[in-house]
């Protein structure tokens, strides 16, 4: 029996407007739900803030802009932070919006790892339900995370398992894994080209061991991302021979995917637990063989010895003796395997799983 239409309402991230690359794979996620919904029939109204624009092939959405300062990102904070809401800011300005026009939605849908949003859940009649974006980054949200889960479990969901259990849960987590729109990738049969890597360029993303691994098989390394820490940047490409990085700038999936599929392999080189692990998924969808560090998302995503191989982290020597091995993966199965489980349709049908899970579920009598 064909589900019901529904009407959700999508808050996006508020540490940049869609479209700027500032949300990093949270804007790729939002997007790619977007379109799957939209294939799905159901309707779909976007609140994101000033500037941001509709992703490609989402026409028939709406979107609604909202004023205000970016919200500083927990990534770039300790772990015993504190909350911080900018004057002015944009995070509680989505969602005066959001709560305002809950009302004719069924559901509303938060891609912000933000603490406010979250602690509303109980407090409001709306259906709020959090895709929670990172593993366990500050102490706060982790608390806070957890607590709700003790009465709206079924309003919390995951990308993966291993970024879920970063937090102890009442449940079982929900995990809906994320989606992509495959036609943008082309498969690249051929190998022989560079290494690549992709990120924000930030300490946390490891681009100083994929450098050293590169640096080591006398080889380039093409580098795409926003260089959010020029110093960092600096020190990286200067521990290497000169010539070794080749920075390639924030591109459109398009021109991304172009270079991306020129690649022999790609490296995935994490210092967190990444909750998913976005950039994996785009490089086999091009056929390209994925070397990672076996933490947080990357070790769901990758088959090892199939579509790449899983080394231990931070273990620059394994990974450059998996990235000698590259020639003997087939790059029809990288492509292949992401056909199976990361379809922008596939993660539409997930989510929608989730949210008639989670409205049918009495959490007034999990309170008591």
């Amino acid at each position: 029996m064909k589900s019901s239409i529904r009407q959700l309402l999508l808050v996006s991230t508020p540490i940049g407007y869609l479209g700027s690359g500032k949300g990093g794979g949270v804007e790729l996620t939002l997007s790619s739900l977007t379109r799957g919904l939209l294939l799905l029939g159901h309707k779909v109204v976007l609140i994101a803030p000033e500037g941001s624009v509709l992703p490609t092939g989402c026409s028939s959405a709406e979107i609604i802009h909202v004023e205000g300062m970016a919200q500083p990102s927990w990534q770039h904070q300790s772990t015993d932070s504190s909350v911080l809401i900018p004057c002015e800011g944009v995070l509680p300005r989505l969602w005066e919006k959001a709560l305002e026009l809950a009302g004719s939605a069924d559901a509303v849908i938060n891609f912000s790892y933000d603490w406010l949003p979250i602690w509303l859940t109980p407090r409001v009649g709306a259906n709020l339900f959090h895709l929670i974006s990172m593993g366990s980054v500050s102490t706060v949200m982790k608390e806070l995370i957890e607590d709700i889960s003790k009465t709206h479990h079924s309003r919390l969901a995951f990308h993966t398992y291993r970024q879920a259990f970063d937090y102890k849960l009442s449940d079982t987590p929900l995990v809906v894994g994320n989606g992509f729109d495959l036609t943008n990738y082309e498969l690249r049969v051929e190998g022989g080209g560079p290494l690549g890597w992709a990120g924000r360029i930030a300490p946390e993303k490891g681009l100083e061991d994929a450098v050293s691994v590169a640096a080591a098989m006398g080889d380039k390394l093409f580098v795409w991302g926003i260089i959010e820490d020029l110093e960092y940047a600096s020190k990286v490409e200067s521990s290497a021979p000169a010539g070794t990085v080749q920075w390639r700038g924030f591109l459109s999936t398009e021109n991304f995917q172009k270079e991306l599929g020129a690649c022999r392999a790609f490296l995935n080189t994490p210092k967190w637990n990444e909750a998913y692990g976005n950039v994996v998924v785009e490089a086999m969808a091009c056929g390209v063989p994925v070397v990672a560090y076996d933490r947080g998302g990357p070790g769901e995503l990758i088959d090892h010895g199939v579509t790449g191989w899983l080394v231990p982290p931070d273990d620059i020597e394994a990974m450059i003796f998996a990235a000698l091995r590259i020639e003997t993966i087939d790059r029809r199965k990288c492509r292949s395997s992401v056909e199976e489980v990361a379809s922008q349709e596939g993660f539409a049908s997930r989510v929608l799983h989730w949210v008639e899970k989670g409205m049918n579920t009495n959490t007034s009598s999990l309170k008591n």
